[in-house]
């Protein structure tokens, strides 16, 4: 029952955090400060009231409008609020009341606000990668989850690497492939997981960009449609960045008694 009670406060907590992040999704890219002005209707700017800010059940409970102007409101807040909680409750799982939860409950937050302005604005702000940085450098100073000798290897080892691929790939087929700010976030998850965690992220969102990529064309030749080459990378980079958050250690273990 116990169990039970603290998982579900830790996905309270972890929509709550959710409600959050779709302010900064919408803000950080319009260089708009995330705490003014107050939340309010995008479509009569009226200042929303506390009835109007419960994650999910105020967006149920208003029928997906807002209830002073009745312009439908996008599930999308709603979607994000819920995967937030989701990954909070399934990394606190997986890790337990220790520091590991609280750094990788970061990451995870980043990875959450990265996505979606990458989907929305084909950028990935810069400020969200120092912000990274910063706090991976401070928080394993204090409590060593990552040692400081890998994570300064990662930037150059996940960073440098995929530049000098995507350079590479560019000089060949003389256009750009991926855009300075995907090379960053690899630099900043290199960073923030080290080398093996880092190069595992990288290959990991390859292969979910291929699957992507097979998926629609093969939907777009279906329906007839002309498939669309021009795609934001930041969403692969974070699955990938949270497959290994989850369960990169079990791959890791799984590839090496293959190899050896």
């Amino acid at each position: 029952m116990d169990i039970i009670i603290v998982n579900l406060y830790i996905f309270i907590v972890g929509i709550v955090f959710g409600s959050f992040f779709n302010v900064c999704i919408f803000r950080i890219p319009e260089g708009i400060s995330i705490s003014r002005p107050p939340s309010h209707c995008m479509s009569c700017n009226t200042r929303l009231k506390p009835i109007d800010l419960i994650p999910v059940l105020s967006y149920l409970m208003s029928g997906r409008k807002c209830r002073y102007c009745y312009e439908k409101i996008s599930s999308r807040y709603a979607i994000v609020e819920l995967i937030t909680g989701l990954l909070f409750l399934t990394v606190f799982m997986l890790y337990g009341i220790s520091t590991s939860t609280i750094y990788y409950l970061v990451l995870v937050s980043l990875l959450i606000i990265i996505t979606f302005i990458d989907i929305d604005y084909f950028i990935i702000p810069d400020k969200i990668l120092v912000f990274g940085a910063i706090f991976s450098m401070i928080f394993n100073l204090l409590f060593k989850e990552i040692p400081v000798k890998d994570s300064i290897l990662g930037v150059f080892i996940c960073g440098g690497s995929v530049w000098i691929i995507v350079l590479l790939i560019e000089f060949v087929i003389k256009k750009e492939c991926m855009g300075g700010g995907d090379i960053k976030l690899f630099a900043m998850l290199g960073f923030y997981m080290g080398v093996k965690n880092g190069l595992l992220t990288a290959l990991l969102s390859v292969y979910v960009g291929a699957v992507y990529g097979i998926c629609v064309i093969i939907i777009s030749r279906i329906k007839g449609k002309e498939y669309n080459s021009v795609i934001p990378y930041g969403p692969f980079i974070s699955i990938g960045a949270l497959i290994t958050i989850l369960c990169g250690k079990q791959l890791l273990e799984l590839y090496f008694s293959m190899v050896i």
